[in-house]
């Protein structure tokens, strides 16, 4: 796994948080249409549905990927998101392209493989690339990136074992 996330760090008014100033760097009906769609999705029970809307906000998503109820992904980048075929994301699982910081904000892609397995309450932050056929154990935060094939969970991720029973 990488030490480090590839994020572009944008610098902002000394003494004031990057948040307060958000309008500045995202135009503001981006924002509030990202969001219905958004918030649209993650109660929708229809996959291809969530699939289509996603695709008309500028996300790139794979052939028969799997948003679980309550996923959110990032409302003022999702451009910057790509999933491949045949992931499943799951129940309350974030996608972040951004981040906020008290001094500045970052950017980065998000980049997710295929056959990928995101567990439920997962968050994916910004700059990170989770290889193919890899598997994030439930309640994680991937800040690095992942191997193909690796089984990381943990906060922070963390290589782990196979589970007991898990199939080959």
């Amino acid at each position: 796994m990488s030490k480090y996330r590839r994020v572009e760090v944008h610098s902002v008014q000394a003494g004031r948080n990057a948040m307060l100033a958000w309008h500045r760097y995202v135009p503001v009906w981006k924002v509030v249409r990202n969001y219905l769609v958004a918030e649209f999705c993650r109660v929708c029970p229809s996959l291809r549905l969530k699939n289509f809307l996603y695709r008309c906000i500028g996300m790139s998503v794979g052939t028969d990927v799997a948003f679980g109820l309550k996923a959110m992904v990032d409302i003022f980048f999702p451009e910057r998101i790509r999933i491949g075929d045949n992931t499943l994301i799951g129940y309350n699982s974030v996608l972040l392209a951004h981040e906020f910081l008290t001094d500045s904000w970052r950017t980065g892609d998000v980049v997710i493989g295929r056959n990928v397995m995101i567990g439920a309450n997962v968050t994916v932050l910004p700059g990170v690339t989770i290889g193919d056929d890899a598997v994030i154990a439930a309640g994680s935060v991937v800040h690095r990136d992942v191997p193909p094939g690796a089984f990381v969970g943990g906060v922070p991720i963390r290589p782990l074992s196979e589970p007991e029973g898990h199939p080959d």
